[in-house]
């Protein structure tokens, strides 16, 4: 389920960053029509909370941790409403260029230790 909201959630920000007139207030047809009636209030609850542009962090640092997770999923909707998302808020070309490296370099990482079993060493510190 939580996979569900993911998703929904990841794609809503396509619609709200490509609706023409799309307001931030009121959870797009194809949200209310996709996901079920005992989430849907739940999700755009959380929805509207964490993607809140006054919280802890900006809406373009937002966007591009959206965008990179996006990329690493993959999930093409999600980049794209992130990519438009990040650049209403003000990320440049730049800055989306780094996000997605940043991104693709924590996963290769990962991949090295995980596939190597070499990260064995530092997950047993404490």
């Amino acid at each position: 389920m939580r996979a569900l909201f993911a998703s929904a959630g990841l794609a809503l920000l396509l619609a709200l960053a490509s609706a023409p007139g799309a307001s931030a207030q009121e959870a797009p047809e194809w949200m209310k029509q996709t996901l079920p009636d005992q989430a849907f209030k739940a999700h755009w609850d959380e929805q509207q909370a964490v993607m809140n542009p006054t919280g802890a962090l900006d809406a373009k640092t937002k966007h591009l941790i959206g965008l990179a997770v996006a990329a690493q999923i993959p999930c093409e909707y999600c980049v794209n409403g992130h990519t438009k998302a990040a650049k209403a808020a003000g990320a440049t070309d730049a800055q989306i260029k780094e996000a997605i490296a940043t991104a693709a370099l924590v996963r290769f990482n990962s991949t090295m230790l995980n596939g190597s079993d070499g990260g064995r060493e530092w997950s047993s510190r404490k």
